[in-house]
């Protein structure tokens, strides 16, 4: 087998022509068997812990389900880690055009129509994943006319088939949006789409347990970006090497990094998963399930290793001589080999049953299923203030954020630069305030009773997001991040492009601001969409993330450091901001005045069935949205004042310095118009 490398002189012979050729066909050998490798990784370890014997039914799907699903998805998510990995290289990493701005190199081009390609196996690997997991959903063969009757019901109205057939949707929209991508911002969107496939595809499997089912699906969506940016990235970085020439040290110092944060993502989500999952240290080497966790964790320290030696050693020689990739590529060679072993092994860890089950509780337990941790005891201010259910992809979004921060400023005081302290404490301030609200008791005790809930609203909409825009961590990330000179976006870039983005434009406007600040909460409240995030995760998360956003897009219209879109005259501010604090006003009137209970059905499956009680509580709920909103509004009212106030005096002092130079030309010119009128009169 000869693979002829892209780059190639005009007088047809490349530099290392013919060592180029023999690992190319090295690299393309070890990519055809990868597939294979992970296959049979997957059956040995189903066969080894029994999995095929553990999930036979009262009525068999037949062997070809029981054989194919775990075939199905090996594909499936090898094409998942090469879709998302070619894209992500070439949205991030690959150098674009440096005339046409905007517009996709070569390189990208190919990255792009190879992604288009893999998009596709996944895509069709999906749909085969709906077909085969409805029929041993269902316990019967594909050919069975039960099959043919309920496969819609299954698609449709079973939650784990709606995910998948989500996934699948979004799978489909990336690949087409791939296929026909010419400029970065449209490869972007496709790299979005493929991140967003993956998250479906978390609500399958044992993530969807009753107990922990939060941080279950929570770990399990970081895991599987993570593993896909990692392992996908790698092998688009190989397959790629030749064309990159003379920027193949700066392309792999890029997805190093990429690496680095993906690689501390797989560690931290499978650490919480493999706790969620096992009783104890002892399970790792008594139990079949936790062989193969030993067997992952193993592996992975291992690629862990060889990503810092990749960075420190082989980084830096790429960087000096881009040609001579040798070196890089039989380290990234045997990393794919590992990677394989690991996806397979992964595969066969969610077809086994662990050794704490993962089933709906029933009973007693019942509510602590339908809320997804221990039901908690009765609230009390005490018990407020100090239960925790700690949510870890919260915590650790929070943790990371300060983290960075605090080592974005650091670099500023290095080179010499200042930075106000009172921004730093108003930005720990608001991830230490959200980490209280998401784990601690207004997260506990808010799954149980709408008062409690509210407070939970108010924290993330109005207390949370006022210290975090105070921080200006947009001004912040400008001022650190590295800048790209070679066409490129990185995360300055994009972020420059977002925030002067026609879409900023339009949702910096105050009166769209106010409107998604305070019209959201009539939907949300007057609608099913309260009892759907009460009920659903997925919507629960969704919740959680419009309350912060729509109060830090809020915030930061009227009081944000953050460069943007230009903001309107300060009278207009006030305006809007008035008139957003009497709708908010409203909106708690309503609520107390309202006559049926929000979200009945829940808190009837809570078990609290006297509706009169209900009623009072929301009650409470409403006085608590009506008062919680008066501190923050009047402390962003006298911010406003103060910045109007400051601009009033910058004006001043400049139109005085200007009168200084010129001597007062200004008003002379106008002395002169009054008399020039004077006279005509």
């Amino acid at each position: 087998m000869t693979v002829t490398s892209p780059l190639t002189q005009p007088g047809g012979t490349a530099p290392d022509s013919a060592p180029v050729t023999a690992r190319s066909s090295t690299v393309a050998t070890v990519l055809v068997i990868a597939i294979p490798l992970a296959i049979a990784s997957v059956l040995l370890g189903m066969t080894v812990t029994g999995a095929f014997t553990a999930n036979q039914q009262l009525l068999s799907a037949g062997d070809l389900v029981e054989y194919g699903l775990p075939v199905t998805r090996v594909v499936h998510d090898t094409m998942a880690a090469l879709t998302v990995g070619l894209l992500i290289v070439a949205a991030f990493a690959l150098p674009a055009q440096k005339k046409d701005h905007g517009a996709m190199s070569s390189v990208q081009h190919r990255a792009s129509r190879w992604a288009a390609i893999t998009g596709g196996v996944w895509f069709l690997a999906a749909v085969v994943g709906v077909v085969l997991t409805g029929a041993n959903t269902l316990g019967v063969p594909l050919t069975s006319p039960v099959f043919a009757r309920n496969f819609l019901l299954f698609a449709f109205q079973i939650e784990i088939g709606q995910a998948l057939v989500v996934s699948a949707a979004a799978i489909l929209i990336a690949t087409v949006v791939a296929a026909f991508a010419t400029r970065a911002t449209t490869l972007a969107v496709a790299t979005v789409a493929a991140l967003f496939a993956l998250l479906p595809l978390a609500l399958s499997g044992h993530a969807a347990g009753s107990l922990e089912h939060a941080n279950a699906v929570n770990s399990l969506a970081v895991h599987l970006i993570a593993v896909c940016v990692w392992a996908g990235g790698l092998v688009a970085v190989l397959l790629l090497r030749t064309s990159t020439k003379g920027a193949t040290g700066r392309v792999v110092a890029r997805y190093s990094t990429l690496a680095g944060w993906s690689f501390a993502a797989v560690a931290f989500s499978g650490v919480v998963n493999a706790s969620l999952r096992l009783t104890g240290p002892l399970d790792l080497v008594t139990t079949t399930y936790g062989w193969l966790i030993t067997v992952k964790a193993v592996i992975l320290v291992l690629l862990g290793l060889a990503g810092v030696v990749q960075r420190r050693r082989l980084v830096p020689a790429l960087l000096r001589s881009p040609l001579d990739r040798r070196s890089f590529t039989r380290f990234a060679v045997a990393e794919v080999v590992f990677m394989s072993v690991a996806i397979g092994v992964s595969v066969a860890v969610s077809r086994s049953q662990p050794p704490i089950p993962q089933t709906p509780a029933t009973g007693e337990d019942a509510r602590s299923g339908l809320i997804g941790f221990p039901f908690p005891p009765p609230q009390t201010i005490q018990t407020y203030l100090t239960q925790w259910h700690i949510d870890w992809m919260w915590a650790a979004l929070a943790l990371v954020g300060a983290g960075w921060y605090l080592l974005s400023v650091r670099k500023l005081r290095k080179r010499g630069d200042s930075w106000p302290v009172g921004r730093t404490i108003a930005w720990l301030l608001g991830c230490a305030l959200f980490i209280w609200t998401t784990s601690a008791g207004p997260a506990v005790y808010g799954m149980i009773h709408f008062s409690s809930h509210m407070i939970q609203h108010m924290l993330l909409m109005m207390f949370v997001p006022l210290p975090l825009v105070l921080g200006g961590p947009v001004l912040l990330a400008l001022r650190t991040l590295p800048v790209r000179n070679d066409g490129s976006r990185g995360a300055r870039e994009w972020l420059m492009l977002f925030v002067h983005s026609r879409w900023m434009q339009f949702l910096g406007k105050p009166a769209v601001a106010g409107v998604i600040f305070a019209g959201s909460l009539v939907v949300f409240y007057f609608t099913p969409a309260y009892q759907y995030a009460m009920e659903s995760h997925e919507w629960h998360v969704v919740m959680i993330v419009h309350f912060v956003f729509s109060g830090y897009l809020f915030f930061w219209v009227f009081v944000g450091v953050d460069p943007g879109p230009k903001r309107p005259q300060y009278p207009i501010l006030i305006i809007a901001l008035l008139a957003t604090l009497a709708f908010h006003a409203f909106f708690g009137v309503a609520v107390m005045t309202s006559e049926s209970v929000f979200a009945v059905d829940w808190f009837h499956a809570l078990g609290q069935t006297n509706n009169a009680a209900l009623l009072a509580d929301q009650h409470t709920g409403g006085g608590i949205a009506w008062g919680a909103s008066e501190l923050p509004m009047v402390f962003v009212a006298l911010l406003v004042v103060r910045n109007w106030m400051r601009t009033d005096k910058r004006e001043a002092k400049r139109l005085d310095r200007k009168a200084d130079r010129d001597g007062d030309a200004d008003l002379k010119a106008y002395n002169d118009r009054l008399a020039a009128i004077n006279e005509r009169d």
